[in-house]
């Protein structure tokens, strides 16, 4: 196979290398005839087309030698400051430029002459003249390069594109690009008034969002592109049921926080996700990071399995760690990632590991002998009602685990505990265990010297078992959407946003505090469910079952006390966690009543509990 390629390798660049040699060669002829057609124009005009006899020729000549002036400076300035892309206004300004030199050379030997071969006027007349044809000769090759690059007619899809920013641009010039592309664009809709019936790239724009369905019947568009990167869930809405009552498609480009790091392109365009259509600002692009603050370190993720420590996984990847273990007690959760990070999994790398936070030695000898750097805690059990009737699991896992770990932090630089808002005012078991980890890690904060602390946000955006992930399975199975209360809300942010978040945390976060993403406002779970049954393909019945034990009716990113205060950043809070001595917990029974276990952790919750048990020895667990 590299034997092919090394034989057809040389042959392409010699055909490319011929093609350019021909293009120059053609457009050098074009250009001399440019020269001395435009002196002979100015000439033959100046005298009302009657010159004397041998004029003609002599303007002929010296539009010759104005040519072989031309290129030897065109010549001299390729070779000093290159060549510009064909039709570019640069290139306009470089071949002004050319022509100016040999008109003024011209100019100058002419003037002082009494005896003139031509008129004085024929320099700069003729010279006019010859750009105004070199131009059009440019013009015309570029627009028949530019109609061979396009999409053929009879296989690509007719679309039009609503938003001609600068992101549609940019993706109309990717689709009028590409000769093989899925795509025709066959015009454009713009709210933009100043925009009307311009033409970019050839593509008109029709109207604004109101012409929609009569641009849609004029062009024959199957699809509409929404083409706004910046747009708000509203309008996308506004948009895509104003198409759909037109028959045709509708896609979308992805909001800009997912376009910056790369040129847009025609597979960015995607179908609509239900992320796309919520009512709720994206903040995730005004979160910067530096990113090489985990450069070279070595870094540990707990529940690396997981929804968001797989992202997290994979954006630390991205950062050039020293060295990424990702821990997890699901071997088929580390396989998938394993599969998903390198396209294989062997399973036989070091970076897997394989191990239960209960396991509190374990927990220890990992930490101990492959000393990470930063560790960011993600491992947890999160589902609210199972939690609520298993209130130990809770215990075992999410207080015992996170505290075993953080024991044996003596060393690590940074540590992130991935907290939750239920965690703010908590009234849930998952709550409860969730604001004891954030006083855990408060508690470790001063007693060692790296940096603790934690991160709460909201519900995360088809991760496993959220709200959305459920409501796709209910609808794929023809099952109604089972909704707990009409106005139940929550604050909602993609998985982007929050492994985002627990990065920022890493940078900027402070000893013992809880850094709260600015979410905007909550979203009603209610409109959720409606905006999902109406993209289904059947009609799917929307059932209200009742709020459920240790369920809040609104969320709460804040908890009574604690104070809005963002110095480092305008969308993110930091708030002081109180410390909770690990002592207190040692006093849990996992076995106990689950009442009682339930109202025990509910005090711990607290800064004022300071309830009195035994010091918990992990090898005893």
């Amino acid at each position: 196979m590299s034997q092919d390629t090394d034989r057809t390798e040389p042959a392409e660049q010699r055909v490319r290398r011929a093609r350019a040699r021909r293009r120059a060669l053609g457009f050098l002829a074009t250009d001399t005839a440019a020269w001395v057609g435009g002196f002979v124009a100015a000439v033959w005009t100046r005298y009302e087309f009657h010159p004397p006899a041998g004029q003609l020729s002599r303007a002929a000549g010296v539009g010759g030698i104005a040519a072989l002036i031309y290129v030897a400076v065109a010549a001299v300035r390729r070779l000093h400051s290159g060549r510009h892309p064909l039709g570019s206004l640069q290139e306009v300004r470089g071949l002004a430029g050319n022509v100016a030199t040999p008109i003024a050379i011209l100019l100058i030997g002419l003037l002082p002459s009494a005896d003139r071969p031509v008129p004085a006027s024929t320099p700069l007349i003729g010279g006019s003249l010859t750009l105004l044809l070199m131009l059009a000769a440019r013009s015309a090759y570029r627009h028949r390069h530019d109609l061979a690059m396009r999409p053929d007619v009879r296989s690509a899809t007719p679309v039009l594109l609503f938003g001609l920013g600068d992101a549609g641009q940019g993706l109309l010039r990717a689709m009028i690009g590409d000769p093989r592309g899925r795509y025709l664009p066959v015009g454009a809709l713009d709210d933009d008034p100043d925009k009307r019936n311009l033409r970019f790239g050839g593509v008109r724009v029709l109207g604004g969002r109101a012409d929609l369905a009569e641009a849609v019947r004029r062009t024959g568009a199957t699809t509409v592109i929404f083409s706004v990167a910046s747009a708000d869930a509203a309008l996308i809405r506004q948009i895509r049921e104003a198409t759909l009552q037109t028959g045709a498609a509708f896609k979308v480009l992805p909001p800009v926080r997912e376009l910056v790091d790369h040129r847009i392109t025609v597979t960015d365009v995607r179908d609509v996700q239900i992320s796309d259509l919520l009512g709720r600002r994206q903040v995730v692009g005004d979160l910067p990071l530096s990113g090489d603050g985990l450069a070279g370190l070595r870094v540990l993720v707990t529940g690396a399995g997981g929804s968001i420590g797989s992202e997290l996984c994979r954006q630390v990847l991205k950062t050039d760690p020293g060295e990424l273990m990702m821990l997890d007690r699901d071997e088929s959760a580390l396989h998938a990632l394993q599969m998903s990070l390198n396209g294989r999994a062997m399973l036989d790398g070091p970076e897997l590991i394989l191990a239960d936070l209960r396991d509190d030695e374990r927990v220890r000898r990992i930490i101990r002998e492959r000393r990470p750097d930063v560790i960011f805690h993600a491992a947890a059990l999160k589902h609210l009602t199972l939690l609520q009737r298993n209130p130990g699991e809770a215990v075992m896992t999410n207080v015992w685990g996170t505290l075993s770990v953080l024991d044996a932090c003596r060393d690590v630089a940074k540590f992130v505990n991935i907290s939750t808002d239920k965690a703010a005012d908590p009234i849930s078991v998952l709550g409860y265990s969730k604001r004891i980890t954030e006083r855990l890690t408060a508690h470790a904060a001063g007693r060692f010297p790296g940096t603790f602390l934690s991160v709460r946000f909201g519900n995360v955006l088809s991760s496993r078992g959220s709200v959305i992930t459920a409501f796709q399975r209910q609808i794929a199975s023809g099952n109604p959407l089972t909704v707990t209360h009409p106005d139940v809300t929550r604050y909602l942010m993609t998985l982007e946003e929050a492994v985002r978040l627990v990065l920022q945390a890493a940078e900027i976060g402070r000893d013992g505090e809880a850094l709260v993403l600015d979410m905007g406002a909550p979203v009603r779970i209610a409109d959720l469910a409606r905006q999902m049954a109406e993209q289904a393909d059947s009609l799917v019945p929307i059932v209200y079952t009742g709020l459920r034990p240790g369920e809040k009716l609104h969320e709460d990113l804040l908890g009574t006390g604690e104070v809005d205060d963002r110095p480092l950043h305008p969308l993110i809070s930091h708030v002081t966690v109180p410390a909770l001595d690990p002592l207190d917990v040692g006093g849990l029974d996992p076995y106990d009543d689950a009442e009682k276990l339930i109202a025990h952790l509910a005090a711990l919750c607290t800064p004022a509990s300071t309830r009195p048990g035994t010091i918990h020895v992990p090898l005893a667990r």
